[in-house]
Parts: structure tokens; C-alpha cells; sequence
């Protein structure tokens, strides 16, 4: 019996948290997705979600534009093996521009070294012929 309100339990809580989102957070929430999972499968589709004057700053003080994350990127330099958000911590869109900010779990190789971190991303996105591409991303180490 206990097993089955904890059933209920989660689906209200499922079904509840799903439906506190309008359909453009939805949407775009739905990117956000996206972004993370071709990050961990290091697909080189994740260029596709990127505004062509996109700006990276890393936690170790790189900046990036799209031409030096895809070089980067497709040459193996940095491999992601998970990339799992933990927390959403704002989420606001206004006109054509959103910005969300979050807590993200990154693992991966540095040029062949194992790396582990949390991040505190903010990210900013443009909304260009209907489609969500990222515009500016800046992460911060956490410990």
C-alpha cells in the first residue's frame, strides 16, 4: 500500500511540475535538452543550436566564439562523457530572448585527462526564424 501513494505521489509531482510550464518555456526548456544530450555524445549537431556570434566563457577563464568551440570540439580536444543539469535556478523569456540559469554536473577527458565539476551556468539564448540558438554562454566552477 505504501508503494502505491508513493506511485501517486510521483506521478502528481511528475504530471504537476510538467504542467507549471507554458508551451514557449516548454520549448524552450526542450533545448536546453537537446544541448546537453549532444554535449555528452559529443555530436557535432550541437553546432546547430548556436548563434553564429555565439561567446563562450569558461570556468578556467577561456573565452570561445563558435569557430574556436567547433575547432576544439570536432578535433577531440575536450570529450564529454555526462553532462546532467541538478538544478534550474531562474528561467525567464522575454520577446525573442531567454536566459536561464543552472546547475550542471560535467564529466569528461582534457586532452586525454578525466575532469569532474560542477558548473553554475548562465546562458542566453536568441530566438532566430523560430528557433532557440544560444548566444552567450559563462559557467563558473562550484565545490
Amino acid at each position: 500500500m505504501k508503494s502505491f501513494f508513493c506511485f501517486i505521489f510521483l506521478v502528481c509531482f511528475v504530471f504537476g511540475f510538467s504542467q507549471a510550464y507554458s508551451r514557449q518555456e516548454k520549448t524552450f526548456l526542450s533545448q536546453i535538452s537537446k544541448l546537453d544530450s549532444l554535449m555528452e555524445n559529443n555530436d557535432s549537431k550541437i553546432l546547430d543550436l548556436f548563434s553564429d556570434d555565439v561567446s563562450f566563457g569558461h570556468s578556467n577563464g577561456w573565452i570561445q566564439n563558435k569557430d574556436d568551440f567547433k575547432k576544439d570540439f570536432e578535433s577531440g580536444k575536450v570529450k564529454y562523457q555526462s553532462v546532467k543539469q541538478t538544478e534550474l535556478k531562474e528561467l525567464k523569456i522575454k520577446n525573442k530572448f531567454a536566459n536561464i540559469r543552472r546547475i550542471i554536473a560535467v564529466k569528461g577527458l582534457y586532452k586525454n585527462e578525466t575532469f569532474e565539476m560542477k558548473l553554475s551556468v548562465l546562458e542566453l539564448w536568441i530566438r532566430e526564424k523560430g528557433i532557440w540558438k544560444l548566444w552567450s554562454r559563462q559557467s563558473v566552477g562550484l565545490k
